[in-house]
């Protein structure tokens, strides 16, 4: 399909301005809820290297990255009149011409991207950025109407989803009455005209831990009752949303009312995939202490595919569209080499030069976002994957950010790479 533009001229600066000016949430993104894995741990890195053609330069390694984009010229100060007649000799010397940086080779047109945006707040840039990039998918939960009215105007083709911020789930509960009680506070807010035109689904709670069968079979009652509940009111659902490494694989045939009502009503199913140090941990050949290779499939990030390959298929629900609704770096999966302390790939940096990954940051991150998307798109049934975060308020969540302080040129790469995969 075709590439839009959001809006033009002034109609774009004006709602940008009252965007600008609206007080928008600050609102929590990732839960924190524990990651853990039952793996030994690793003292080193995986071997994974970043193959040469999925990066399209390589900063210096004694000097910051140079951002993507033309050069801006060194400011000229105006001299106060002109000189009638010029001098015998100069009175000083001319300083000499700085030599702008060579914009960095594009990266290749290729297949359709699967990535996408996790929004925790309003982002200027972002709507700069859907300008010419549009991402698979977009998950928010800063849920202003005019803000997704904005967003879905920029980027008409992807897919949105969105979630209220909840408390923990409480999965001793009666399950159809959490269910009652959660669509009675989202669908005062749902079903406004503005966010109903904008947002094509809605998660319920952020990672739900179901280790037991029991409350596996609650969770999926609770979900099979919302997704109902909500398609009775013209919205769709995205159930499940669990945890890196949630839930255990044998407890997914105690999930099948949720997948089955997904299914009837044209919902998702979700999931979050995060790794440490690098997104490669656990997946194919990068397993610790020399354990066997799992081949195309991973214990978090690419664990997808074992869940549809051992019970989704099996059960017939081999082709229930999925959504990666978080997915990136996170130091929460334990255990894990790295520094204990490490959270967001920022803070992982140091270990990716220690381990001998070249000296541009932002760049290592995105050839691990693109061998992700790479697997996802090999898989049809995979509609997109939201990368935590692209911006933030909320301190927690730092070194996520892939926007604004300390992630270098990231949306700049990322910008680039979308616009050389655009939808299909």
């Amino acid at each position: 399909m075709k590439r839009r533009k959001f809006i033009k001229g002034a109609g774009y600066l004006s709602l940008l301005a009252f965007l600008q000016a609206c007080r928008l949430s600050n609102l929590m993104g990732n839960g924190e809820s524990s990651n853990l894995i039952t793996t030994p741990t690793s003292t080193s890195l995986p071997t994974f290297t970043p193959s040469p053609t999925l990066t399209p330069f390589t900063a210096p390694t004694d000097t910051a990255p140079t951002v993507t984009g033309t050069p801006t010229p060194p400011n000229v100060e105006p001299t106060s009149e002109p000189i009638a007649e010029p001098t015998s000799e100069p009175t000083t010397e001319p300083e000499p011409t700085s030599t702008p940086t060579p914009s960095p080779t594009p990266y290749p047109p290729g297949p359709p991207s699967k990535l996408g945006l996790f929004l925790t707040k309003f982002e200027g840039q972002v709507l700069e950025m859907l300008e010419t990039a549009q991402p698979a998918l977009i998950k928010t939960i800063e849920i202003d109407g005019n803000y997704v009215a904005g967003l879905k105007a920029a980027a008409p083709d992807s897919i949105m989803i969105a979630r209220i911020v909840l408390g923990e789930q409480n999965l001793d509960a009666d399950p159809l009455v959490m269910a009652q009680e959660y669509t009675e506070k989202l669908l005062p807010l749902a079903t406004d005209t503005k966010r109903m035109d904008a947002i094509d689904a809605w998660e319920a709670y952020n990672e739900p831990i179901a280790d037991t069968s029991d409350q596996m079979k609650r969770l999926a009652d609770f979900e099979a009752e919302r997704v109902r509940i909500l398609a009775e009111n013209g919205l769709r659902a995205v159930v499940g949303n669990f945890a890196t490494g949630h839930p255990p694989l044998e407890l997914w045939p105690d999930f099948k009312p949720a997948l089955d009502a997904a299914r009837q009503y044209n919902g998702f199913l979700g999931l979050h995939e995060y790794s440490a140090p690098t997104m490669q941990f656990m997946a194919g050949d990068n397993q610790p202490n020399g354990n066997p290779s799992e081949g195309d499939e991973g214990w978090l990030t690419l664990r997808y595919r074992k869940i549809y390959r051992q019970f989704l298929e099996p059960m017939g629900f081999g082709d229930l569209p999925l959504l990666i609704t978080e997915c990136g770096v996170d130091g929460l999966v334990q255990p894990r080499p790295g520094p204990a302390e490490a959270r967001g790939w920022q803070e992982f940096i140091p270990t990716w030069i220690e381990e001998g990954y070249r000296d541009d940051p932002p760049g290592v991150y995105m050839d691990q976002l693109i061998w992700y998307d790479e697997n996802l798109q090999q898989d049809d049934f995979v509609k997109g994957a939201a990368i935590f975060t692209v911006g933030t308020n909320d301190s927690r969540w730092n070194t996520y950010n892939i926007l604004g302080e300390g992630s270098g040129r990231m949306i700049d790469l990322l910008t680039q790479y979308l616009e050389a995969h655009p939808p299909g």
